[in-house]
């Protein structure tokens, strides 16, 4: 019998692979047919863990097939892709155990010919796990070509698992060691990473709290609400669900700090689902004054409305509206808080499935997208207010240069500076004073934010 945590990941695998669900919705949807917990969580780490390292493993398939990966049947080579994770990277997982499921696996998907194949070729992976065809780290000084015959593109393409358009970008804009460092991040899973809702409890009596149950946390370095889960399993407790923390990644708590929401303040947030960065405004509002809370899709506005609703934030009210068109707004608001919809290309390392399904040509449509939300965020901010606009991508395209044109086309706007900016986040702004959180420096992800202060029109 094929262990029900491997098939479950299988299942995944072929869903994102096929371009039939991403990475979280595809996971969702076969945790409900595993009743053991440890089972979910191991599918989970099997689909995470083989989409990151799935270029390394295409490599070292294609080599020991002798054929090139792609010419494999998809559904054989998801079997070869996770079962080269559980051999590689689990070491809880017994090879012949995993081999066996692999060929039982691959006869039960209609692949019965190719069984043989699978077993030879896991067998050879499994015996030299030491000593696997992959390019070599290029060696110190020799980054374009080493006497290796590595190239640094290669390396970290290949071997550390990146699309090579992405990370031929970073090389050119960070040099060799950034870029390693970066997909040395994104290939490493990330902690979970809560924020204590300050309506409710101090982020030390959350701690203590979570703490009576098992779970040992630590504060985030940078977000001042923030902990690093360390031990146990919070979404496990009677706390989960209550409203006295959020899941919310520590990069993405620092866009809500960099927005600076103030007690008395109308604030409007846009694509504000699932509804972290709302509910960290109104709590840093102590909730007074206004936050207008919104999404265009009907299944995003349900789960921001069970945020807002579990937070207990008075202040918050909630607007079905579309932020590429006319929003139903005056000039009313202090702060406008616009989370743009992006690549994703920041949060590589919990979403991994993200660098597969990327292209280059995605970049500029995704920033028309993102400048016309602007452009409309930008009509509903009253004089003297803020825009704050935000991304969870690592490219130029989407952070620096839709600002850039935005501020080309709007001269009632100018950047905020340093000075206007809260003291948490100084350590991440750039010469222009944007937010930027970089994973190779800061250990987060990639995040950016940018805020325009409205002023009068001077042309």
């Amino acid at each position: 019998m094929i262990a029900p945590a491997r098939l479950a990941a299988y299942e995944v695998l072929r869903a994102v692979n096929g371009g039939r669900a991403d990475l979280p919705n595809a996971l969702a949807r076969v945790r409900t047919g595993l009743a053991d917990e440890r089972d979910r969580a191991l599918a989970g780490e099997i689909a995470a863990g083989t989409l990151r390292w799935q270029a390394a493993f295409d490599h070292i398939v294609g080599e020991f097939a002798r054929r090139p990966a792609e010419k494999l049947d998809p559904e054989v080579l998801d079997v070869l892709r996770l079962t080269a994770f559980q051999l590689l990277h689990l070491d809880r997982v017994p090879a012949s155990a995993a081999v066996n499921d692999a060929v039982n696996l691959t006869r039960q998907v209609g692949k019965k010919s190719a069984a043989p194949l699978v077993n030879a070729v896991l067998r050879r992976i499994s015996r030299e796990r030491d000593r696997l065809p992959l390019p070599p780290r290029p060696t110190e000084g020799g980054w374009h070509l080493s006497h290796t015959g590595a190239s640094p593109l290669s390396y970290l393409s290949i071997t550390l698992s990146h699309p090579k358009w992405l990370v031929e970008r970073w090389l050119e804009r960070y040099g060799f060691e950034a870029a390693e460092a970066w997909a040395q991040f994104d290939n490493a899973p990330a902690a979970l990473t809560l924020r204590a809702n300050t309506l409710r409890a101090t982020r030390d009596e959350v701690s203590a709290s979570l703490a009576e149950h098992g779970v040992v946390t630590e504060p985030t370095r940078f977000a001042p609400d923030g902990l690093v889960v360390r031990s146990g399993n919070p979404l496990l407790t009677p706390l989960a669900g209550g409203g006295l923390f959020f899941v919310q990644d520590e990069a993405s708590q620092l866009i809500a700090v960099f927005a600076n929401a103030k007690p008395a303040e109308r604030v409007l947030d846009l694509c504000a689902a699932p509804g972290g960065k709302t509910t960290a405004m109104a709590a840093s509002m102590g909730d007074r004054g206004l936050v207008v809370s919104g999404d265009v899709r009907p299944r995003r506005m349900e789960l921001l409305a069970r945020t807002v609703a579990a937070s207990r934030a008075t202040c918050i009210r909630l607007v079905h509206a579309d932020a590429a068109e006319l929003l139903p707004f005056t000039e009313a608001f202090s702060c406008v808080l616009l989370d743009a919809p992006c690549s994703g290309l920041g949060t590589l390392r919990r979403d991994p499935d993200i660098r597969w399904r990327r292209r280059a040509e995605d970049l500029s449509p995704l920033a028309d997208v993102q400048l016309r939300m602007l452009d409309r965020a930008a009509a509903v901010v009253q004089e003297d207010g803020r825009l704050v606009y935000a991304t969870c991508s690592s490219e130029p395209e989407e952070n620096e240069e839709v600002v850039s044109r935005f501020l080309t086309r709007h001269a009632e706007f100018r950047p905020a500076g340093a000075r206007e900016l809260p003291a948490a986040v100084q350590p991440f702004l750039t010469r222009d004073g944007y937010l930027r959180t970089l994973p190779f420096r800061d250990q987060l992800e990639g995040f950016f934010a940018a805020m325009v202060v409205k002023t009068k029109d001077l042309r």
